[in-house]
Order: structure tokens, then sequence, then C-alpha cells
């Protein structure tokens, strides 16, 4: 979790220096979802998000210099710098791709767990998504199929409490998300999102669920972006004292202290290991800094796949 949030402080920065171009969505906050439901996985499992999906491409074990690189447009970047923050991929470890459209990424995630399903692979099939996009057609579409078919899918609703700059409760007749599960005759699951030892304990089950062939699960996962929407967004909107509210529930304060709490760690060791993560984060923007840019003909390459 350390990762992603030194990660994403980092890509702001990055963002004042005029180094990344486009805009930006940045994940402070939900780490505990990414790195819970990933934790879960087994290798050749895959994975689809939001463009708010740097910590789940990151959660999967992308490299983080790549990653940076893929931000900053570089010919080392994950997608060759052609994708930017909207379209992180690393197909080496199932990051199947994040997605600039709400909601655009579930059909490819059912996509992906037919196909395990077609081929008997036992890959499960992952996808996340916000609030926002439960109001999306693609989204009940998605839902339905993969629950018809029983496909080995599990979908997570990252509920942050805004749909870009709109609340929960002005966009969504439901206050439980999970419930919605129901209408697809599926497990609908609610989890405290922020606690991510909760949220792995979700997820496994989730995954048996899916590689038992019994088909999909729901999960709404409860957590906040402290964050505005996008990097231009100062989420003065918010009411007074929510957001302190939240970071005192900051994911990763709670499982420092819970781990200190319970002695596993001594406070020194568990500031040394976040000292340790910040370093390895900073040399790996600097690292990507110093990568070349893609030379022009690069961008002809990859647009077409050749047939075997």
């Amino acid at each position: 979790m350390w990762t992603i949030r030194f990660f994403e402080d980092e890509v702001k920065e990055l963002f004042t220096r005029n180094l990344v171009r486009g805009s930006t969505h940045l994940c402070q906050g939900q780490e505990a979802v990414a790195v819970g439901v990933c934790r879960a996985l087994s290798a050749g499992d895959t994975m689809t998000c939001t463009y708010r999906g740097h910590g789940a491409v990151l959660a999967m074990g992308a490299p983080v210099d790549r990653s940076f690189g893929e931000l900053l447009g570089r010919a080392q970047g994950l997608c060759g710098g052609k994708g930017g923050s909207m379209h992180l991929a690393d197909l080496s470890v199932g990051a199947l791709g994040s997605n600039a459209i709400v909601g655009g990424h579930l059909p490819t995630s059912v996509g992906a767990a037919l196909a395990s399903q077609y081929l008997r692979t036992g890959a499960v099939s992952v996808a996340f998504f916000g609030d926002g996009a439960t109001n999306i057609g693609a989204f009940h579409e998605s839902l339905n199929l993969a629950s018809i078919w029983k496909l080995p899918a599990i979908f997570v609703i990252e509920n942050n409490h805004y749909g870009e700059y709109s609340p929960l409760e002005a966009t969504t007749p439901v206050t439980r998300l999970a419930d919605r599960a129901a209408s697809y005759g599926m497990p609908g699951v609610y989890v405290d999102g922020n606690d991510v030892v909760a949220v792995r304990a979700v997820a496994r089950d989730a995954v048996a669920r899916a590689r038992a062939g019994d088909g999909p699960t729901l999960v709404e996962a409860d957590t906040y972006r402290q964050q505005g929407h996008s990097r231009s967004d100062p989420g003065a909107y918010r009411p007074d004292g929510e957001l302190d509210g939240w970071i005192a529930r900051d994911p990763i304060t709670r499982l420092s202290d819970a781990v200190v709490a319970a002695g596993t760690l001594g406070a020194e060791q568990v500031g040394a290991i976040r000292d340790e993560v910040l370093r390895d984060v900073k040399d790996a923007a600097e690292r990507a800094i110093a990568w070349p840019q893609p030379e022009p003909e690069a961008r002809f390459a990859n647009v077409w796949a050749e047939r075997s």
C-alpha cells in the first residue's frame, strides 16, 4: 500500500513539474481495495480497472519504474508511452488494462472470464470500478451475462462515495450497492474497503467460489478518495470535516497501527520499511525520467496484431 501511496504522491509532483501530459486520477486512500483483492489472486488471473487504476496495476505486480515511464510517455513505459495515465496495462502480470470510459472495461473482464471457462484454464477475472459505474448499462449487462453463464468473475465496486463531483446519494437510489447483486442471482458482499485484511478475506471467498465453477460475486468495498476527482479538482464540494474523518480511517495507518499493537513489528521497524519503500519509489521515478522518448517510428508499432 505504501508503494501505491508514494507512487501517487510522486505522480502529483511530476504533474506540477509539467512532466506528465493529459490528466490523471489518483487513488490515495483507496489502496486497501486493490491490494486486498489482488493479493487473493494467483498467477494467470486477470484484472481490468478504471482510469483511477494506477494502484490496481501496481498491486498486480507491474514494475514501478515502467509504470512511471508510461505516465511520462517514455519508450520503456508499460505500453511504450502510448497509453499514459488512463491506459496502463501489463499483460505479463494479468493487468489487461485500465479504461478511460466509465464502466467500459466490465465487458472486457467478462470476456476474459469466458475465455477462462472455455479454455478451462482456471483463471479468475476481476474488474474494479467506481460507484458511479453501477448506473452504466455495461455494468448491468456484464453482471447479467456473467451470472447466467456462471463465469469465474469478480466485480469490485470501489465505492469512494463520489461519481466524479456528484455524491452517491444524488445519483443512485440505493445506499448499499452490494444489494444490486440480488438482481443477477449472485452474492453481494459489503466490506470495509479501508481494512486490507477484511478485503483480502472477502476476495479469497469470491476467488474460491469462482474457481469452483459457482459463478461471479459482486463486492462493494467502502472507501474514500483523499484527493479530488482529477488533478484540477480541489474537492471543494465536500462537506466540512468529511475528508478529516476518512483520513482518520486511513488504510495504511490502520494497518501500521494494528501491526504494532499486535507486536508483529515495532514502530521503528514499520518506519524503516516505510522509508525504504519511499526511497525505492523515488528512485524508480528518477530512472523513468531519465529514459528516452519513443522514436517517431514507434507510433506505427502494435497497431495491428499479426495473424499467426
